[in-house]
């Protein structure tokens, strides 16, 4: 259950605004019940909750292990030593057991030639026997959490965003992993007002529209354990809507929060903590509900020299079989190819529209950057360093691995061994990042010299997941690029889609591009960056990257 809304008194104007809600309250108890709501708390304890604190003892059967450190010279007992696993003891429990003196001599002792040990020194370790052992050890045990969602609204994955037909509820759930354990409270504040709700798992409450930047949330849940889950943030946006039709209002809802549990948040948000534009992301950054409305005909000029030279299209009729010098297509072979480019740029819509619903990176976005960077040619384009669908080098490769951790984790022990993971990429020694980022570009490289075209098309489309978390790596680094070079964090800097401009520039050119467009265009304009104050100061080796975001940000894509 759930306590009855109430303001705190801090004027005579609240007082006189919470007479008036009792008894509205009053008048609609006999009809429909109110939204539940928490008890907003005059003097609620200021003080944090106490966090996490669970450890049980538990008894553990292990196999003891006795030792003898004996002297080569006398076959005489130097020390005991007690150890709780297989194999030989280590030099820590040698000092441990032992001594500094004996530990210093053992771990400098030269070897010994077991066929003549009279010449021996120092000492030899001798097993005298094993038994098995009890012991108590502290574990620590699963913590409480608290969730955030959204009551009867409606998730619109193609925009980013969720729709409500009445004003939204916000819900906080706490859980609890322990039997015979419950969430007894949940506690938070809203815009800094403290709320609770008293004997509940659950507290919801109706949430007001807002300005731009949302309101901020902080939650918690307390368990009859005698602690607390974590404390939670949220940022939470409401705005209001008539989609032109002012007599049925419609309420847009985006949650930024790590405890988010509806199914659609807009990708690198959350990173950024910033939000889409109020409705959804513009069309090149949303995806379609089908994969059909991914589709295009675009009569892509490189695309259509490979299908005539790897003899998926017979131009044999035109002049010079359909290429001119350079293997360029000419216009009769175009026009020969004009069914199989549409076809071949489409074949991977399926996949782009899946990934982007398990990765949340727009299907858009990711269909114009794999025509824009191959043409949907799945192997080298530009050069040998350029590989796959996106055209992922070596240096793309490292950005991947550094900035997208959970990436990382995943492909990692694909590699090497998990002991060499787990220490993450930027401890790696040098020779194994080199390995992995090999590994990461082959990954994408569908080349196949004994495949039908000289393509393995399974490997395009494992790639096409591999791009998406590249993509999530480079809105990281745009975003400490960003901080940086105007020592403002993302949400404070700029707005959503010139952000996502940013993260391709970083993508094409690289953080030293964008790094220097970010420099010039804080110092000449200031905050916010815009694409239009940030894109003159890509000049240089850097100046080909406006055109590539300028096509990719389009409805459509050009052909080359």
């Amino acid at each position: 259950m759930t306590d009855s809304f109430y303001l705190p008194m801090k004027t005579r104007a609240s007082r006189f605004f919470l007479t008036v809600i009792a008894i509205l309250n009053m008048a609609i108890s006999s009809g429909s019940a109110p939204a539940p709501g928490p008890a907003l708390a005059p003097d609620a304890d200021s003080n944090p909750p106490p966090g996490p604190d669970r450890f049980s003892i538990i008894a553990v059967e292990y196999q003891s292990y006795e030792w003898e450190l004996r002297r080569w010279k006398d076959r005489k007992v130097a020390c005991n030593l007690t150890i709780d696993h297989d194999g030989m003891p280590t030099p820590d429990e040698v000092f441990r057991d032992c001594g500094t003196i004996i530990y210093r001599e053992w771990v400098s002792q030269p070897l010994c030639n077991v066929n003549n040990v009279k010449n021996c020194e120092g000492y030899y370790a001798f097993l005298t026997g094993a038994k098995p052992q009890e012991k108590e050890i502290a574990m620590q045990l699963p913590a409480a959490s608290a969730w955030i969602t959204l009551e009867d609204c409606e998730p619109v994955f193609s925009v980013g965003t969720n729709i409500c037909e009445s004003k939204p509820t916000l819900v906080i759930a706490g859980q609890e992993p322990l039997p015979n354990e419950s969430i007894n409270k949940i506690e938070g504040t809203y815009n800094d007002e403290p709320f609770f709700c008293d004997e509940s798992d659950v507290c919801k409450f109706r949430i007001p529209e807002t300005d731009d930047d949302g309101a901020e949330v902080t939650f918690w849940a307390y368990s009859t354990y005698g602690d607390s889950s974590l404390v939670y943030e949220a940022q939470v946006r409401v705005k209001q809507a008539d989609e032109g039709d002012p007599d049925q209002l419609y309420w847009y809802v985006d949650v930024l929060s790590s405890q988010w549990q509806g199914e659609v948040s807009a990708t690198c948000s959350e990173t950024w903590g910033v939000f889409p534009p109020v409705g959804g992301a513009p069309q090149w950054l949303s995806a379609p509900t089908e994969d059909e409305d991914l589709s295009s005909d675009i009569p892509y000029t490189y695309l259509a020299a490979n299908l005539i030279l790897q003899g998926i299209v017979d131009a044999r009729s035109c002049p010079d079989g359909g290429l001119a010098p350079g293997n360029v297509v000419n216009q009769c072979g175009l026009e020969k190819s004009r069914e199989a480019v549409i076809e071949w740029q489409n074949q991977f819509d399926g996949l782009i529209l899946e990934t982007a619903k398990e990765t949340n990176v727009p299907a858009f976005l990711l269909k114009n950057l794999f025509a824009r960077e191959s043409q949907f040619w799945p192997g080298i384009f530009q050069g040998a360093a350029d590989i796959g669908l996106g055209q992922l080098t070596e240096n793309g490769a490292d950005t991947t691995l550094f900035w997208n951790e959970s990436f990382f984790n995943q492909f990692c022990p694909l590699v090497m061994d998990s002991e060499s993971c787990g220490l993450g990429y930027a401890h790696l020694e040098e020779e194994h990042q080199a390995e992995l980022r090999r590994a990461l570009v082959g990954s994408v490289d569908a080349t196949c010299e004994e495949c039908p075209l000289g393509l393995d098309l399974s490997q395009a489309d494992f790639s096409i997941g591999v791009f998406a978390h590249t993509l999530i790596a480079n809105c990281e680094q745009a975003a400490q690029v960003v901080y940086n070079y105007t020592g403002k964090t993302a949400d404070l800097a700029a707005e959503y889609e010139d952000l996502w401009k940013f993260t391709l520039v970083n993508y094409n050119a690289g953080g030293g591009c964008l790094a220097e467009a970010v420099s010039g265009g804080y110092a000449a304009n200031n905050l916010p960056l815009t694409w239009e104050t940030v894109s003159p100061h890509l000049v240089g080796v850097c100046a080909s990257a406006v055109d590539y975001v300028n096509d990719i940000s389009s409805e459509a894509m050009p052909p080359e």
